[in-house]
């Protein structure tokens, strides 16, 4: 099974996987991404070990249907700018979804040679090269409308999904407008994101081009608070909520109240900020203290990464499955490990310890996993006389986020038993005429590349309603 590559015979069985990472001693010295960025002729070798296999798996196990076999074989011959065209026809940000997608768990824990017995592909590194390359080429085109259409739509959310549908939206023509509630557009990529997973300019470039094409941005405009819905259904065509969910989900357990912890996003965000060049004088800084991050998830690994570069004394993940059930990215995790993280499964907080009105540890329960049983996930149960304590001067509780009061917006704006938006079965249209949902406000929280899957497909859907509507004027 071998390729012709781009410097003679090449394939898996030949090239082994590599993706060159800076050491983890160097690279917790600061916030750059910590993938080197790899050379031409290293992304043609890589490329090049795609046994281009009969059933794409890959492809079929990524929420956008990426074309990935094809921009692999052409980026194996050096094609980059016809790779490009075929990566940007399903996605929007190629260049983003290559650095923050769970590969692992997704096209590349799919890749036959994964499957088989081998490594597979670095897709989600090749995908990164190529939208490199295009931005650093200018292939990558401004948007200009063939015809500019008079509707409006607004965008409820400066996040993935709705960058995805305003891109998708504004080549129709149509005249777009994002609301968000930061000073700044790109929401969590910008916020939530840590640089070391996703740099600020790769975000920004994209930013820019939705406002070099036309875009409208409104900032600082919370909806509910500074705009109603109504009002915006009332100034444009169609309006789309995209505006993820923020509310975090809180520790319950004697000792935890105001002050005794930090909530991850307000975390993130603080060092985002000063990622960013601002100066926070009131931000969490974790440098010379025991901290204990609550949760499994891809945000406690950001926030377990963020602490140790932070300079922290000790930085502890406690998470109450085991590693094979925690929900997070085992690539994230493994990175955590060789940063200096320690990680203590099956182990749920039962109690912060406080001394001198500060807290001092956090009192947990050992856990055990209970018998399986077939179709259902495994419970967790307490081991008797398991409780041990954690050395904690700063705790992070990052146990996931949920929906805030969307019925707020709206009282006729229906929503589904989880507090998220209700859409219709197969679609994005709300029980509000002319409004629609994307991304995380429906599915809860979830992953980037499902959020810009989302706005893409929406932006589809707003199109036909669009059309039908001027049509029928026109009738």
């Amino acid at each position: 099974m071998q390729q012709k590559g781009p410097s003679g015979p090449q394939g898996f069985v030949v090239q082994p996987r590599r993706l060159p990472k800076a050491e983890a001693s160097v690279r917790v010295q600061d916030f750059g991404e910590i993938i080197v960025k790899p050379t031409t002729e290293n992304v043609e070798v890589q490329a090049g070990r795609c046994t281009d296999c009969g059933v794409p798996f890959c492809q079929n196990a990524c929420p956008l249907q990426n074309n990935i076999p094809d921009w692999l074989g052409l980026s194996a011959e050096d094609e980059m700018r016809e790779a490009w065209r075929i990566a940007s026809a399903t996605s929007t940000m190629p260049e983003i979804c290559g650095r923050i997608c769970p590969q692992d768990r997704l096209c590349e824990g799919s890749c036959t040679l994964n499957q088989s017995g081998w490594e597979a592909v670095t897709i989600g590194s090749v995908e990164a090269f190529i939208g490199d390359t295009a931005f650093d080429n200018g292939w990558v085109e401004p948007i200009r409308p063939l015809h500019e259409r008079a509707q409006s739509v607004g965008i409820v959310g400066a996040g993935p999904a709705g960058m995805a549908a305003a891109d998708r939206l504004r080549e129709q023509g149509y005249q777009v407008t994002i609301y968000d509630r930061h000073d700044r557009p790109g929401g969590l990529l910008i916020y939530g994101i840590p640089g070391f997973k996703l740099e600020k300019r790769v975000v920004q470039r994209r930013t820019d081009r939705l406002a070099e094409g036309g875009v409208e941005f409104v900032l600082n405009c919370e909806v509910g608070k500074d705009v109603t819905l109504d009002q915006l259904r009332d100034k444009h065509d169609a309006v789309l909520l995209a505006m993820g969910v923020y509310q975090a989900r809180a520790l319950q357990a004697p000792g935890a109240g105001p002050g005794s912890t930090v909530a991850a996003l307000d975390y993130l965000i603080h060092q985002n900020r000063r990622d960013l060049g601002e100066q926070d004088g009131g931000w969490h800084h974790a440098e010379g203290r025991d901290v204990v991050v609550i949760g499994g998830g891809d945000t406690a690994m950001d926030c377990v990464r963020t602490a140790v570069r932070q300079g922290a004394k000790s930085v502890t993940c406690l998470y109450r499955r085991d590693r094979d059930n925690m929900p997070g990215s085992a690539r994230e995790v493994a990175n955590a490990e060789e940063e200096g993280v320690v990680f203590e499964w099956l182990g749920a907080p039962k109690a912060l310890m406080s001394k001198g009105g500060s807290t001092s540890a956090v009192r947990a329960a050992r856990m055990a996993l209970s018998e399986p049983e077939f179709g259902k996930r495994r419970d967790i149960v307490p081991v008797p006389d398991g409780d041990f304590d954690l050395p904690a001067d700063m705790v992070i509780e990052a146990l996931g986020f949920e929906p805030e009061a969307f019925a707020a917006h709206s009282p006729e704006l229906s929503l589904s038993q989880w507090n998220t938006v209700a859409v219709a079965r197969g679609g994005f249209a709300t029980s509000l005429p002319g409004v629609y949902a994307a991304g995380d406000a429906v599915r809860g929280a979830s992953l980037v590349v499902w959020a810009v899957r989302d706005g893409q497909d929406a932006a589809a859907e707003i199109d036909r309603y669009l059309k039908a509507q001027a049509e029928g004027v026109a009738a």
